[in-house]
Protein backbone atom coordinates (compact mmCIF):
# COMPACT_ATOMS: atom_id res chain seq x y z
CA UNK A 1 0.00 0.00 0.00
CA UNK A 2 1.36 3.38 -0.95
CA UNK A 3 2.23 5.27 1.83
CA UNK A 4 0.50 8.88 2.31
CA UNK A 5 2.57 11.62 2.28
CA UNK A 6 1.66 14.32 4.28
CA UNK A 7 2.95 17.64 4.91
CA UNK A 8 5.09 18.86 7.96
CA UNK A 9 3.68 20.27 10.68
CA UNK A 10 4.16 23.58 12.58
CA UNK A 11 7.12 23.38 15.21
CA UNK A 12 6.34 23.42 18.86
CA UNK A 13 9.41 22.70 21.05
CA UNK A 14 13.12 23.85 20.06
CA UNK A 15 16.39 21.20 20.07
CA UNK A 16 19.18 22.15 21.90
CA UNK A 17 20.63 25.00 20.36
CA UNK A 18 24.28 26.71 21.76
CA UNK A 19 24.22 30.50 21.96
CA UNK A 20 27.85 31.75 20.39
CA UNK A 21 28.44 35.47 21.50
CA UNK A 22 28.81 37.65 18.86
CA UNK A 23 29.04 41.05 18.06
CA UNK A 24 29.02 41.51 14.48
CA UNK A 25 26.38 43.76 13.78
CA UNK A 26 23.27 41.55 13.18
CA UNK A 27 20.73 41.56 15.24
CA UNK A 28 18.56 38.63 13.26
CA UNK A 29 21.86 36.86 11.16
CA UNK A 30 21.16 34.94 8.40
CA UNK A 31 18.69 35.49 5.74
CA UNK A 32 16.03 37.55 6.89
CA UNK A 33 15.25 40.21 4.02
CA UNK A 34 12.61 42.79 3.85
CA UNK A 35 11.82 42.60 7.61
CA UNK A 36 9.00 44.29 9.52
CA UNK A 37 8.92 45.22 13.54
CA UNK A 38 6.04 45.50 16.13
CA UNK A 39 6.19 46.36 19.22
CA UNK A 40 3.65 44.50 21.27
CA UNK A 41 3.62 45.93 25.44
CA UNK A 42 7.34 45.28 25.95
CA UNK A 43 8.05 42.80 23.62
CA UNK A 44 9.19 43.16 19.55
CA UNK A 45 8.21 40.91 16.78
CA UNK A 46 9.75 41.04 13.48
CA UNK A 47 8.89 39.07 10.62
CA UNK A 48 10.59 38.78 7.18
CA UNK A 49 11.16 37.12 3.43
CA UNK A 50 10.83 33.41 2.94
CA UNK A 51 10.92 33.20 -0.52
CA UNK A 52 10.68 30.12 -1.97
CA UNK A 53 11.33 27.69 1.60
CA UNK A 54 8.49 26.78 3.67
CA UNK A 55 7.22 27.47 6.56
CA UNK A 56 6.40 30.86 4.83
CA UNK A 57 7.86 34.13 6.81
CA UNK A 58 9.72 33.66 9.87
CA UNK A 59 8.59 35.00 13.14
CA UNK A 60 11.36 36.38 15.32
CA UNK A 61 10.66 38.04 18.91
CA UNK A 62 13.06 39.95 21.54
CA UNK A 63 12.97 42.60 24.44
CA UNK A 64 15.85 43.88 24.17
CA UNK A 65 16.07 44.17 20.28
CA UNK A 66 19.32 42.71 20.40
CA UNK A 67 18.76 39.11 20.97
CA UNK A 68 15.89 37.58 19.07
CA UNK A 69 14.76 34.09 19.03
CA UNK A 70 12.16 32.47 16.27
CA UNK A 71 9.13 31.50 17.78
CA UNK A 72 6.86 30.71 14.50
CA UNK A 73 6.19 31.36 10.86
CA UNK A 74 2.96 33.29 9.60
CA UNK A 75 2.06 30.13 7.29
CA UNK A 76 1.97 26.61 7.88
CA UNK A 77 1.69 25.66 4.28
CA UNK A 78 0.85 28.18 1.36
CA UNK A 79 -2.38 29.86 0.57
CA UNK A 80 -4.43 28.48 -1.78
CA UNK A 81 -3.74 31.50 -3.84
CA UNK A 82 -0.39 31.33 -3.95
CA UNK A 83 2.16 30.09 -5.98
CA UNK A 84 5.76 31.55 -4.59
CA UNK A 85 7.81 34.34 -4.23
CA UNK A 86 6.59 35.27 -0.48
CA UNK A 87 8.32 38.42 0.41
CA UNK A 88 8.07 41.50 2.09
CA UNK A 89 5.94 40.72 5.17
CA UNK A 90 4.80 43.79 7.13
CA UNK A 91 3.12 43.84 10.33
CA UNK A 92 0.21 45.86 11.34
CA UNK A 93 -2.69 45.92 14.05
CA UNK A 94 -6.12 47.26 14.21
CA UNK A 95 -7.54 47.17 17.49
CA UNK A 96 -7.36 43.45 19.12
CA UNK A 97 -6.13 41.78 15.78
CA UNK A 98 -2.81 41.62 14.19
CA UNK A 99 -2.41 42.33 10.14
CA UNK A 100 0.43 40.27 7.84
CA UNK A 101 0.63 42.57 4.38
CA UNK A 102 2.59 40.31 2.44
CA UNK A 103 3.44 39.72 -1.12
CA UNK A 104 3.27 36.56 -3.21
CA UNK A 105 2.93 34.99 -6.50
CA UNK A 106 -0.87 34.75 -7.40
CA UNK A 107 -1.11 30.85 -9.00
CA UNK A 108 -3.33 31.41 -12.02
CA UNK A 109 -0.83 34.06 -13.97
CA UNK A 110 2.35 33.91 -11.61
CA UNK A 111 1.77 37.80 -11.14
CA UNK A 112 3.53 39.33 -7.61
CA UNK A 113 0.04 40.67 -5.74
CA UNK A 114 -0.78 41.65 -2.10
CA UNK A 115 -2.20 39.45 0.20
CA UNK A 116 -3.48 39.75 4.07
CA UNK A 117 -3.75 37.48 6.97
CA UNK A 118 -5.05 38.10 10.37
CA UNK A 119 -4.69 36.59 13.64
CA UNK A 120 -5.28 37.61 17.32
CA UNK A 121 -1.52 36.93 18.39
CA UNK A 122 1.89 38.59 16.75
CA UNK A 123 3.28 35.27 16.50
CA UNK A 124 0.64 32.24 15.48
CA UNK A 125 -2.56 31.77 14.19
CA UNK A 126 -2.48 33.47 11.08
CA UNK A 127 -5.57 33.63 8.96
CA UNK A 128 -5.13 34.24 5.48
CA UNK A 129 -7.65 36.58 3.76
CA UNK A 130 -6.69 36.16 -0.15
CA UNK A 131 -5.63 38.85 -2.46
CA UNK A 132 -5.97 42.01 -1.38
CA UNK A 133 -4.05 44.25 -4.26
CA UNK A 134 -4.46 43.14 -7.58
CA UNK A 135 -2.61 46.23 -9.67
CA UNK A 136 -1.30 45.87 -13.00
CA UNK A 137 1.55 43.82 -13.50
CA UNK A 138 2.95 43.42 -10.13
CA UNK A 139 1.87 45.24 -6.79
CA UNK A 140 4.18 44.17 -3.95
CA UNK A 141 6.09 45.71 -0.87
CA UNK A 142 3.04 47.26 1.12
CA UNK A 143 3.17 49.09 3.85
CA UNK A 144 0.17 50.56 6.36
CA UNK A 145 -0.61 53.92 7.25
CA UNK A 146 -2.84 55.80 9.15
CA UNK A 147 -3.05 59.61 8.40
CA UNK A 148 -6.07 61.45 11.08
CA UNK A 149 -8.05 57.85 11.33
CA UNK A 150 -8.41 57.14 7.74
CA UNK A 151 -6.01 53.59 6.88
CA UNK A 152 -4.01 53.99 3.57
CA UNK A 153 -2.61 50.95 1.83
CA UNK A 154 0.68 51.75 0.24
CA UNK A 155 2.88 49.77 -2.34
CA UNK A 156 5.33 49.79 -5.28
CA UNK A 157 3.75 49.58 -8.94
CA UNK A 158 4.87 49.42 -12.77
CA UNK A 159 7.97 47.71 -11.59
CA UNK A 160 7.77 45.57 -14.69
CA UNK A 161 6.33 48.26 -17.18
CA UNK A 162 8.27 50.46 -19.47
CA UNK A 163 7.34 53.08 -17.46
CA UNK A 164 9.09 54.84 -14.27
CA UNK A 165 8.02 52.99 -11.11
CA UNK A 166 6.19 54.41 -8.99
CA UNK A 167 4.67 54.47 -5.41
CA UNK A 168 0.71 54.02 -5.35
CA UNK A 169 -1.51 54.51 -2.15
CA UNK A 170 -4.51 53.38 -1.84
CA UNK A 171 -8.14 53.90 1.37
CA UNK A 172 -8.12 51.20 3.20
CA UNK A 173 -11.61 49.80 5.33
CA UNK A 174 -11.51 50.52 8.86
CA UNK A 175 -11.01 46.67 9.33
CA UNK A 176 -8.28 46.47 6.92
CA UNK A 177 -9.75 43.55 4.25
CA UNK A 178 -10.42 45.86 1.10
CA UNK A 179 -9.46 48.65 -0.94
CA UNK A 180 -11.59 51.31 -1.15
CA UNK A 181 -11.79 54.39 -4.00
CA UNK A 182 -9.19 54.40 -6.80
CA UNK A 183 -5.21 54.20 -5.98
CA UNK A 184 -3.10 57.33 -6.76
CA UNK A 185 0.96 58.61 -6.72
CA UNK A 186 3.34 59.39 -3.84
CA UNK A 187 6.57 59.42 -5.82
CA UNK A 188 7.01 58.96 -9.03
CA UNK A 189 10.94 57.46 -9.88
CA UNK A 190 11.06 60.08 -12.46
CA UNK A 191 15.45 59.23 -12.49
CA UNK A 192 14.55 55.65 -12.85
CA UNK A 193 17.13 54.28 -10.31
CA UNK A 194 14.66 52.27 -8.25
CA UNK A 195 11.97 52.40 -5.82
CA UNK A 196 10.45 50.37 -3.61
CA UNK A 197 10.21 48.94 0.13
CA UNK A 198 8.75 52.37 1.48
CA UNK A 199 8.22 53.08 5.20
CA UNK A 200 5.82 56.29 6.14
CA UNK A 201 6.69 58.81 9.15
CA UNK A 202 5.38 62.05 10.26
CA UNK A 203 7.10 64.65 11.91
CA UNK A 204 6.71 68.72 12.81
CA UNK A 205 3.93 68.59 10.05
CA UNK A 206 5.98 66.90 7.55
CA UNK A 207 5.12 63.28 5.75
CA UNK A 208 8.59 61.83 5.90
CA UNK A 209 8.43 58.65 2.98
CA UNK A 210 11.42 56.78 3.41
CA UNK A 211 12.19 54.08 0.53
CA UNK A 212 14.59 51.80 -0.82
CA UNK A 213 16.43 52.35 -4.23
CA UNK A 214 19.02 50.79 -6.25
CA UNK A 215 19.74 46.37 -7.40
CA UNK A 216 18.12 44.80 -3.96
CA UNK A 217 19.86 41.52 -4.33
CA UNK A 218 23.10 39.58 -5.11
CA UNK A 219 26.59 40.39 -5.47
CA UNK A 220 26.06 43.55 -7.82
CA UNK A 221 24.05 44.62 -5.27
CA UNK A 222 23.04 48.66 -5.21
CA UNK A 223 20.83 49.16 -2.68
CA UNK A 224 20.27 52.02 -0.45
CA UNK A 225 17.74 53.97 1.35
CA UNK A 226 16.52 57.43 0.41
CA UNK A 227 14.30 59.85 1.97
CA UNK A 228 11.09 62.52 0.46
CA UNK A 229 8.51 64.36 2.06
CA UNK A 230 5.32 66.30 1.70
CA UNK A 231 3.19 68.59 3.58
CA UNK A 232 0.47 66.31 2.90
CA UNK A 233 0.20 62.35 2.76
CA UNK A 234 -1.37 62.58 -0.74
CA UNK A 235 2.00 64.77 -1.67
CA UNK A 236 3.31 66.19 -3.75
CA UNK A 237 6.93 64.68 -2.24
CA UNK A 238 10.11 66.85 -2.67
CA UNK A 239 12.80 64.59 -2.71
CA UNK A 240 16.19 65.20 -0.31
CA UNK A 241 18.91 66.46 -2.28
CA UNK A 242 21.38 65.17 -0.05
CA UNK A 243 19.94 61.25 -0.53
CA UNK A 244 20.85 58.47 0.22
CA UNK A 245 20.33 58.78 3.96
CA UNK A 246 21.70 54.75 4.47
CA UNK A 247 23.91 53.14 2.13
CA UNK A 248 26.89 50.95 3.18
CA UNK A 249 29.68 50.71 6.03
CA UNK A 250 32.89 48.96 6.56
CA UNK A 251 31.48 46.04 7.34
CA UNK A 252 27.86 45.63 5.67
CA UNK A 253 26.27 47.27 1.90
CA UNK A 254 23.06 47.48 0.12
CA UNK A 255 20.95 48.55 2.92
CA UNK A 256 17.08 48.62 2.67
CA UNK A 257 13.93 47.71 3.05
CA UNK A 258 12.70 48.39 6.70
CA UNK A 259 10.13 49.84 9.08
CA UNK A 260 10.46 51.86 12.20
CA UNK A 261 8.96 51.03 15.47
CA UNK A 262 9.69 53.14 18.34
CA UNK A 263 12.69 51.77 20.69
CA UNK A 264 12.74 51.84 25.11
CA UNK A 265 13.77 55.51 25.21
CA UNK A 266 11.67 56.76 22.37
CA UNK A 267 14.29 56.56 19.18
CA UNK A 268 12.96 56.12 16.24
CA UNK A 269 14.82 52.81 14.97
CA UNK A 270 14.30 50.97 11.73
CA UNK A 271 14.84 47.41 11.16
CA UNK A 272 15.86 46.38 7.87
CA UNK A 273 18.21 44.32 5.88
CA UNK A 274 21.97 44.61 4.59
CA UNK A 275 24.75 41.98 2.65
CA UNK A 276 27.56 41.59 4.83
CA UNK A 277 30.88 42.33 2.66
CA UNK A 278 32.92 38.88 3.80
CA UNK A 279 29.93 36.70 3.29
CA UNK A 280 27.67 38.39 0.68
CA UNK A 281 25.12 36.03 -0.82
CA UNK A 282 26.25 33.04 1.02
CA UNK A 283 24.15 34.06 4.35
CA UNK A 284 21.83 36.53 2.19
CA UNK A 285 20.45 39.58 3.29
CA UNK A 286 20.37 40.02 7.40
CA UNK A 287 18.65 42.01 9.78
CA UNK A 288 19.95 45.39 11.25
CA UNK A 289 19.14 48.10 13.11
CA UNK A 290 20.09 51.99 12.71
CA UNK A 291 18.72 54.89 14.91
CA UNK A 292 17.07 58.07 12.90
CA UNK A 293 18.23 61.09 13.88
CA UNK A 294 15.73 64.36 13.73
CA UNK A 295 17.81 67.35 14.29
CA UNK A 296 16.06 70.99 14.48
CA UNK A 297 12.66 71.63 13.19
CA UNK A 298 12.19 71.22 9.17
CA UNK A 299 15.80 69.48 8.62
CA UNK A 300 16.23 66.41 7.12
CA UNK A 301 16.47 63.39 9.22
CA UNK A 302 19.70 61.26 9.07
CA UNK A 303 21.03 58.02 10.08
CA UNK A 304 23.01 56.25 12.92
CA UNK A 305 24.09 53.09 11.49
CA UNK A 306 23.59 50.05 13.57
CA UNK A 307 23.52 51.53 17.00
CA UNK A 308 21.72 48.36 17.97
CA UNK A 309 23.88 45.15 17.59
CA UNK A 310 23.43 41.51 17.79
CA UNK A 311 23.53 39.72 20.74
CA UNK A 312 23.57 36.26 19.92
CA UNK A 313 24.05 34.05 16.73
CA UNK A 314 22.74 30.38 17.65
CA UNK A 315 24.94 27.43 16.22
CA UNK A 316 22.37 24.38 16.61
CA UNK A 317 23.34 21.03 18.81
CA UNK A 318 20.10 18.76 18.03
CA UNK A 319 19.94 15.62 19.59
CA UNK A 320 16.57 15.45 17.86
CA UNK A 321 14.93 14.11 21.85
CA UNK A 322 12.22 17.00 21.42
CA UNK A 323 8.73 15.74 20.52
CA UNK A 324 8.74 17.49 17.12
CA UNK A 325 11.47 19.05 15.01
CA UNK A 326 13.32 22.10 15.60
CA UNK A 327 11.93 25.76 14.26
CA UNK A 328 15.11 26.52 12.31
CA UNK A 329 14.23 24.03 9.72
CA UNK A 330 12.78 25.07 6.11
CA UNK A 331 12.78 23.05 2.85
CA UNK A 332 11.63 23.74 -0.93
CA UNK A 333 8.04 23.74 -0.99
CA UNK A 334 8.07 23.91 -4.66
CA UNK A 335 9.94 21.12 -5.53
CA UNK A 336 9.46 18.42 -2.33
CA UNK A 337 7.14 16.85 0.23
CA UNK A 338 8.90 16.25 3.13
CA UNK A 339 8.07 13.67 5.62
CA UNK A 340 10.32 14.35 9.14
CA UNK A 341 9.22 12.63 12.73
CA UNK A 342 11.84 12.70 15.42
CA UNK A 343 11.44 9.81 18.12
CA UNK A 344 13.66 8.73 20.88
CA UNK A 345 16.46 10.35 19.45
CA UNK A 346 16.39 9.81 15.65
CA UNK A 347 14.74 11.74 12.69
CA UNK A 348 13.11 10.25 10.38
CA UNK A 349 13.05 11.86 6.93
CA UNK A 350 11.46 10.76 3.72
CA UNK A 351 8.88 12.28 1.03
CA UNK A 352 8.19 12.88 -2.03
CA UNK A 353 9.54 15.01 -4.56
CA UNK A 354 9.03 16.21 -8.16
CA UNK A 355 9.78 14.35 -11.25
CA UNK A 356 12.36 17.39 -12.15
CA UNK A 357 13.89 17.73 -9.12
CA UNK A 358 17.55 16.21 -9.01
CA UNK A 359 18.51 16.82 -5.35
CA UNK A 360 15.83 15.16 -3.51
CA UNK A 361 14.46 16.58 0.31
CA UNK A 362 16.59 18.75 1.94
CA UNK A 363 15.82 19.76 5.32
CA UNK A 364 17.48 22.91 5.79
CA UNK A 365 18.83 25.79 8.17
CA UNK A 366 19.74 29.16 7.53
CA UNK A 367 24.00 29.53 7.76
CA UNK A 368 24.69 32.55 9.41
CA UNK A 369 28.26 32.83 8.48
CA UNK A 370 30.39 32.34 5.11
CA UNK A 371 32.25 29.76 7.02
CA UNK A 372 30.59 26.96 8.64
CA UNK A 373 30.89 23.28 10.05
CA UNK A 374 27.91 20.86 9.92
CA UNK A 375 27.69 17.04 11.23
CA UNK A 376 25.45 14.50 11.32
CA UNK A 377 25.47 10.63 11.91
CA UNK A 378 23.84 8.45 9.60
CA UNK A 379 22.46 5.21 11.36
CA UNK A 380 20.59 3.66 8.84
CA UNK A 381 21.54 1.44 5.69
CA UNK A 382 19.78 1.15 2.65
CA UNK A 383 20.02 2.14 -1.12
CA UNK A 384 18.58 5.87 -0.67
CA UNK A 385 21.32 8.83 -0.64
CA UNK A 386 21.39 9.87 3.17
CA UNK A 387 23.16 12.29 4.33
CA UNK A 388 24.34 16.70 4.54
CA UNK A 389 23.50 18.71 1.82
CA UNK A 390 24.41 22.68 0.87
CA UNK A 391 20.89 23.38 -1.72
CA UNK A 392 20.62 26.47 -3.29
CA UNK A 393 17.42 24.79 -5.38
CA UNK A 394 16.41 22.05 -7.17
CA UNK A 395 18.89 21.72 -9.80
CA UNK A 396 21.97 22.99 -8.04
CA UNK A 397 23.30 21.17 -4.80
CA UNK A 398 26.21 20.12 -3.40
CA UNK A 399 26.84 17.17 -0.47
CA UNK A 400 27.54 14.12 1.04
CA UNK A 401 25.98 11.26 1.81
CA UNK A 402 25.85 7.14 2.77
CA UNK A 403 24.47 4.70 0.16
CA UNK A 404 24.09 1.48 0.88
CA UNK A 405 27.50 0.35 1.38
CA UNK A 406 29.67 3.76 0.13
CA UNK A 407 30.05 7.09 1.13
CA UNK A 408 29.12 9.46 -1.79
CA UNK A 409 30.25 13.04 -2.68
CA UNK A 410 27.70 14.29 -5.34
CA UNK A 411 26.65 17.35 -6.77
CA UNK A 412 23.65 18.58 -8.90
CA UNK A 413 24.65 21.11 -11.67
CA UNK A 414 23.00 22.15 -14.48
CA UNK A 415 20.51 20.15 -13.72
CA UNK A 416 22.49 17.02 -13.63
CA UNK A 417 23.31 14.90 -10.74
CA UNK A 418 26.45 13.32 -10.30
CA UNK A 419 28.65 11.26 -8.36
CA UNK A 420 32.23 12.99 -7.69
CA UNK A 421 33.79 10.48 -5.03
CA UNK A 422 32.65 7.57 -3.06
CA UNK A 423 34.56 5.35 -0.85
CA UNK A 424 32.84 1.78 1.05
CA UNK A 425 32.15 1.47 4.43
CA UNK A 426 32.23 -1.81 6.39
CA UNK A 427 29.46 -1.17 8.77
CA UNK A 428 26.87 1.36 10.44
CA UNK A 429 26.69 4.07 11.67
CA UNK A 430 28.37 6.62 9.64
CA UNK A 431 29.37 10.45 10.84
CA UNK A 432 29.78 12.44 8.02
CA UNK A 433 30.91 16.32 7.84
CA UNK A 434 30.92 19.30 5.54
CA UNK A 435 32.37 22.43 6.10
CA UNK A 436 32.09 25.75 3.92
CA UNK A 437 34.94 28.03 4.12
CA UNK A 438 35.75 31.64 3.23
CA UNK A 439 35.90 32.09 -0.23
CA UNK A 440 33.39 29.42 -0.74
CA UNK A 441 35.21 26.35 -0.43
CA UNK A 442 33.63 23.39 0.49
CA UNK A 443 35.12 20.31 1.93
CA UNK A 444 33.83 16.58 2.64
CA UNK A 445 34.23 14.26 5.64
CA UNK A 446 33.52 10.94 6.87
CA UNK A 447 34.12 8.53 9.69
CA UNK A 448 33.33 5.60 11.75
CA UNK A 449 33.54 4.70 15.22
CA UNK A 450 34.87 8.21 16.44
CA UNK A 451 37.95 7.45 14.73
CA UNK A 452 39.74 10.28 12.56
CA UNK A 453 37.83 12.01 10.17
CA UNK A 454 38.96 11.34 6.87
CA UNK A 455 38.46 13.45 3.66
CA UNK A 456 35.98 12.40 0.19
CA UNK A 457 38.15 14.53 -2.42
CA UNK A 458 36.93 14.94 -6.17
CA UNK A 459 39.38 15.72 -9.18
CA UNK A 460 38.78 19.86 -8.55
CA UNK A 461 37.38 21.99 -5.72
CA UNK A 462 33.83 22.54 -4.87
CA UNK A 463 32.52 26.08 -4.42
CA UNK A 464 29.27 27.04 -3.31
CA UNK A 465 29.21 30.44 -5.76
CA UNK A 466 26.23 28.45 -7.98
CA UNK A 467 24.23 28.06 -4.85
CA UNK A 468 22.87 31.36 -4.00
CA UNK A 469 19.87 32.32 -6.14
CA UNK A 470 19.26 36.19 -6.97
CA UNK A 471 16.54 36.43 -3.63
CA UNK A 472 17.74 34.28 -1.35
CA UNK A 473 20.57 32.47 0.30
CA UNK A 474 21.53 28.80 -0.10
CA UNK A 475 20.64 26.12 3.21
CA UNK A 476 22.17 23.83 5.11
CA UNK A 477 20.79 20.18 5.95
CA UNK A 478 19.92 16.57 5.95
CA UNK A 479 19.56 15.77 3.05
CA UNK A 480 17.11 12.24 1.86
CA UNK A 481 17.21 11.10 -1.89
CA UNK A 482 15.56 7.90 -2.73
CA UNK A 483 12.24 5.60 -2.64
CA UNK A 484 9.32 7.07 -1.09
CA UNK A 485 9.32 4.33 0.96
CA UNK A 486 12.78 3.83 2.54
CA UNK A 487 13.94 6.72 4.85
CA UNK A 488 17.15 8.21 6.63
CA UNK A 489 17.70 7.78 10.04
CA UNK A 490 19.81 10.40 11.61
CA UNK A 491 21.33 10.70 15.80
CA UNK A 492 22.25 14.18 15.42
CA UNK A 493 22.71 17.42 13.73
CA UNK A 494 24.77 20.33 14.08
CA UNK A 495 26.43 23.68 12.62
CA UNK A 496 28.53 25.65 13.93
CA UNK A 497 28.92 28.83 12.67
CA UNK A 498 32.90 30.87 12.99
CA UNK A 499 32.81 34.81 13.82
CA UNK A 500 33.28 36.71 10.29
Amino acid sequence: MKRKILPLLVFLIYPLILLAQRNDGAVIAGDFADPSIIKVSNTYFAVGTSSEWAPHFPIYKSTNLKNWSQVGYVFDKAPEWTSGSFWAPEYYKIKDTYYIYYTARRKVDNTSFIGVATSKYPDKGFTDHGPLVTFGKEAIDAFIFNDHGQLYITFKAYGLDKRPIEILASKLSANGLKLEGEPFSLLKDEQRIGMEGQSILKRDGYYYLFYSAGNCCGVRCGYNVRVARAKNFSGPYQVFEGNPILSENDKWKCMGHGTFVKGPNGSDLYLHHAYNKQSTVITGRQALISELVWPKTNKWPRFKAQQITGGTVLDIHDDFTAQTIGKYWQWDFRNSTPIAIQKKGVLYLSGEVKADNQAGIVLTSRPVSGSFIMETTVLNSNAALKGLAFYGDANVAIGIGSENDHVVLWQVKDKQYSILAQTSVTEKPVQLKLTMKDGGICEFYYRQNNDNWKPLTSDHAITASALPQWDRSPRAGLHFKGDEHLSAQFADFSIVNEAE
